[in-house]
Parts: C-alpha cells; sequence; structure tokens
C-alpha cells in the first residue's frame, strides 16, 4: 500500500468528529461507497445517514470508500495499490458487500473507474461467488437504474430505511450468492437486473421484459411512512467538505408543489413532514457537535414549524433554496448573519411558469427579493434553466427582464444567477419531451449573459451544457447505454465513447416519445399513473406560444 495515499486517508480521518471503527470479526463487512471524492460525498446527507444507519446494527460494521482525487488516482496506478476503505484501510475485494449510493448520473463512469481499481469484474455476469455482492441505492436508483443495472447484482428501488434491515436479514439467511439474489426478489423494492431480460424492436424500441426466477414483473418503490422514524442524519461531521463543518437535518421529504420538471418532487412524494419535537431533539443533539445546521427539505417555508425551528438559540442555520413568497422572506430575518439566500423563480415568464406548473408570480418574485435585500442580505441568488419545454428566446428575453427588475427594487447587494440546462427526468410529465438543441442552449446562455453584462452587481454562472446532455443520455437510458458507460473507461469524451459504444444520442435525448411506447424505468411502480404523468405533460404543452392563453 502507498504510504502517501494512507497518510492522505490519515489526515482526512483526524479532522473528523463521529467516525466509527468497529471490530469486523463475525460481522458483515460492508464497504459504503460514493462515486466522486470524498469532499462531495461526505456533504450527501444520504450518503451519511446510511452509514450511521448500517453502523447501528451490531452485526454490521460498515465502512466509508470514495472515488480518488486525480492526483491520488495516479499514485493508485504507479503504486498498483486496490481501493481502500478509510476506517481499516482493507482493499473493496475483501468486503462482503459493496455497496453504492449514486445520486447524480453523471457519476455512472465513476463507478466502473472504481471497480476497476479494485480489481473486481465490471458486469456482475462475469463475478463469481467469490467476488463481494455488489449493490446501488440512492436517488438514481429510484428512477432509473437501467443504464447501469448489468455492474449490479441488487438496485434498492426507493427510500432504503425499512429495505436494508430487510436485505440483509435475507444476506443472513442465505448460503451464498445464488440464494441470495433469489430470495431478494421476496423483499419489496429489491431489484435484481439478472432475472430480467429486455428485448428491442427493429428501431431500438423496447418491445418487452421478460422475467425468470419467478422474479415481479413490476417493482413497487418502498418509501418510509412516517419521516419522523427516519434516522438519516449526518453521522461524521469534517471541515474537508463542501458544507465544511455542518451537520445536515432532514426536515421533510416530498414536496407539495409537484414541477413538473423536478424528478425529486415526484419520486419523494407523499408529501411528509417531521414531527416538530423530533426535529427538535435532533438538532439539539447535532449540538453537541458543531454550531453549524443545514436544514434539508425541498421546500421549507413549507414546513408548518420552521419559524419555531429557526428560533432555536445557539444554532448557525443555513437552509436551502426558499420559495418566492412573503412568507419565506420572514425566515430571511430569522437567519442572523447569514450573506446569500437562494430563491428558484426557474423561468423568466409567466407562460413558461405555468408550463412546469412553478406556481409563483413575478410579483412574488419581485416582492420576495425586496425584502430578501431589505433583511441585509448581501447576495441574492437566483436559480433558472434554459431549454425548457416550450421555450423561445422570447422566455429568456423574459428572464434578463426579470432580473433587471430585480436590480431596480434593491440597488444594494448582489445578484448571482445559476442556470442549468433542463434535463428531462423519469416519472416527470416531462419524461416524453426531448432536450433543446445543444447550439440554441448555447445562444440563450449568450443572450442572458450579454442582456446582463451592462447591469452593476449582477454575475452570471452555468452548467456545462455537454454534461447536461451526458446527464440527459443517462437519465433516459436504456441498458444498452451501459457499453457507452464502459468505453468511458478509456474515451473520456462521453459523445465519443457512445459513438464508439454503437448508441445514438439522438435516439434518447432529442427524440419525442410516445405514450404507448415502453420507456426503460416503465418496470417501476412509482406511485403515479403513466395516463396520469401524460395529462400532465398535454396540459404544459396548452401553454405553448401557439396555443390560446
Amino acid at each position: 500500500m502507498s504510504r502517501k495515499l494512507k497518510e492522505k486517508i490519515d489526515y482526512l480521518l483526524s479532522r473528523e468528529k463521529g467516525t466509527v471503527y468497529k471490530d469486523p470479526g463475525g460481522r458483515i463487512s460492508i464497504a459504503l461507497v460514493y462515486p466522486n471524492t470524498y469532499h462531495v460525498g461526505m456533504s450527501n446527507l444520504g450518503f451519511q445517514g446510511i452509514y450511521g444507519l448500517l453502523n447501528k446494527m451490531y452485526d454490521v460494521v460498515c465502512e466509508r470508500v470514495f472515488l480518488p482525487e486525480d492526483e491520488d488516482m495516479e499514485e493508485y496506478i504507479r503504486t498498483d495499490t486496490e481501493l481502500f476503505s478509510m476506517e481499516s484501510k482493507r482493499p473493496l475485494s475483501h468486503f462482503d458487500i459493496v455497496a453504492f449510493s449514486v445520486s447524480f448520473e453523471n457519476d455512472y463512469p465513476n463507478i466502473l473507474k472504481i471497480l476497476k481499481l479494485s480489481k473486481l469484474p465490471l458486469r456482475s455476469s462475469e463475478r463469481n461467488p467469490h467476488h463481494p455482492l455488489i449493490i446501488m441505492g440512492g436517488v438514481c436508483a429510484f428512477f432509473n437504474p437501467e443504464p447501469v443495472a448489468d455492474f449490479f447484482d441488487v438496485c434498492f428501488i426507493g427510500e432504503a430505511e425499512e429495505m436494508l434491515p430487510e436485505f440483509l436479514g435475507v444476506y443472513k439467511s442465505s448460503v451464498d450468492r445464488s440464494e441470495v439474489l433469489k430470495k431478494s426478489i421476496t423483499v419489496e423494492g429489491l431489484y435484481v437486473p439478472e432475472f430480467y431480460s429486455i428485448s428491442y424492436d427493429k428501431k431500438g424500441k423496447i418491445s418487452g421484459r421478460c422475467e425468470s426466477e419467478n422474479a415481479p414483473e413490476i417493482i413497487k418503490r418502498r418509501y418510509l411512512k412516517d419521516v419522523t422514524m427516519s434516522d438519516i442524519k449526518t453521522s461524521v461531521v469534517t471541515p474537508e467538505t463542501e458544507f465544511s463543518g455542518m451537520c445536515l437535518i432532514e426536515a421533510m421529504r416530498g414536496c407539495p408543489w409537484s414541477c413538473r420538471f423536478c424528478a425529486a418532487g415526484h419520486i419523494y412524494n407523499p408529501f411528509r413532514k417531521k414531527a416538530l419535537q423530533a426535529l427538535e431533539d435532533e438538532i439539539r443533539f447535532a449540538l453537541t457537535k458543531t454550531k453549524r445546521i443545514g436544514l434539508i427539505g425541498p421546500s421549507l417555508s413549507d414546513y408548518p414549524d420552521i419559524k419555531e425551528v429557526l428560533k432555536i438559540p445557539g444554532v448557525d442555520f443555513s437552509i436551502t433554496s426558499l420559495r418566492a413568497s412573503a412568507k419565506s422572506a420572514e425566515l430571511v430575518s430569522l437567519l442572523k448573519g447569514h450573506k446569500s439566500v437562494s430563491i428558484a423563480p426557474e423561468a423568466g415568464t409567466e407562460r413558461i411558469r405555468r408550463v412546469i406548473n412553478k406556481r409563483i408570480t413575478e410579483e412574488d418574485i419581485l416582492q420576495t427579493s425586496e425584502l430578501i435585500f431589505s433583511e441585509g442580505i448581501y447576495t441574492l441568488r437566483l436559480y433558472f434553466m434554459v431549454g425548457l419545454p416550450t421555450e423561445t428566446r422570447g422566455d429568456i428575453a423574459g428572464i434578463i427582464n426579470l432580473v433587471r427588475k430585480i436590480r431596480d427594487v434593491s440597488p444594494k447587494g448582489n445578484i448571482a444567477l445559476s442556470i442549468s440546462t433542463f434535463v428531462p427526468k423519469p416519472f416527470t410529465p416531462f419524461q416524453w419531451h426531448p432536450m433543446e438543441n445543444p447550439s440554441e442552449v448555447k445562444e440563450r446562455l449568450k443572450m442572458i449573459k450579454k442582456g446582463l453584462l451592462p447591469t452593476e452587481g449582477i454575475k452570471v454562472f452555468h452548467d456545462v451544457p455537454k454534461y447536461a446532455y451526458m446527464q440527459g443520455l443517462f437519465s433516459q437510458g436504456d441498458r444498452k447505454v451501459s457499453k457507452a458507460v464502459e468505453e468511458m473507461l478509456g474515451i473520456h469524451d462521453w459523445r465519443k465513447a457512445a459513438e464508439a459504444a454503437g448508441i445514438k444520442e439522438d435516439f434518447y435525448i432529442f427524440r419525442k416519445k410516445e405514450f404507448n411506447e415502453i420507456l426503460p424505468w416503465d418496470f417501476i411502480d412509482i406511485g403515479i399513473s403513466k395516463e396520469k404523468l401524460w395529462a400532465e405533460y398535454q396540459e404544459a404543452l396548452f401553454y405553448s406560444e401557439d396555443s390560446p392563453s
């Protein structure tokens, strides 16, 4: 083992509070993997929560693994060191189970980098009974695991709090790998990809799915009915993350607004809130580690007791972006000493906000912005998207005009636009919609930057469109797309990798799909009917520029 790599891990461990060390003797050993760097992974509440949940089980030892930084990756390769865990520095191949927590599609190529660095066969079909069981959870497993399904033995469809103990019960009662997989299909929410074969028609569309071993035709997403019972919280506090020295605490799950573009607003529904007493207890316990508390929820101004929570003394609260409303502006006054606040108009015109079902008006946005600046906030961050369904350049001009109006209501402070490219997501009404042409997206981004350049105190940040299209391929992909993910081990340009794998990006990204088409994720029952989503999609298109308003 490289001394340099060992010293790097020891340094990170020395900065942590809450690290769990266990004797692995007689216990199920689980390597919990986040397919990105330590800095990114340790900022992820789901990953942190599962680490704590597993280590509370007496007969389980769970240790963390991350994608090495670029310079560390070179050291791994130079010294022929197998990727190892943080806590005991054991290679991944020495664990019983390797569990990936996957939150972002663009991390898919990192999954294979990690398996390769661990000297583990990439595909489930290539592994033997002596290899660890490779499993996948996280939000990407909820809505479409198919582009990476061939690499995993078991996928967790839904929230893992209830499924994990049930799966480990299956694991303990089985004599070998084959029995684990056969018994796993009896647990609701567990998906064993090898028990399903997919057929395609001449155009490349899915023509059918065939089950074996009595596997269920439909996998029902699991979710925790009462989030007050959830034990998902920050387990390890460290300054070496994006949320330096902060404890993340979940206040609610799901969203009451269901914007049409938002996957989280659909796959985490129904909307559930944590009981006030339970939330207060978690905050007080977290205060024994740090004063910095990050409250997590898609629309925290909709948490009924949010004002009471923010009045808890001795806490430096940080909250995710607020909905543009008078109530949100009131909350800002309780966030003493904060320099920036985020709101998400998403679009610049009333028409596009109707298309995406973003139920806020221009007046809401302007009033909220004015109140935020009046509370002494230094930076207002505004989230927008480009390339939304039915969007025109007139709607882009609407973004420019709206931001200028916000600047006019308050000359104080700075405005930072954060612009992302729209990516259609499974289980949203826009799952049938194509992405906008890349050259047009680039032109629209140029329009915004040029249009706001003369106005003082405004900065424009945006994603790199090519990575949004990669996300589109992985979000919309079927099992054939796994070949492109595999090609990316040697070809870093995703488009060239897809071409080498015989994958046509136009088919997945730029093609409008039909209602009766079998979509790669149709085997998952998320709790929303396809008919309801289609009706929502048709309603959205009603607000197109050529339709009556």
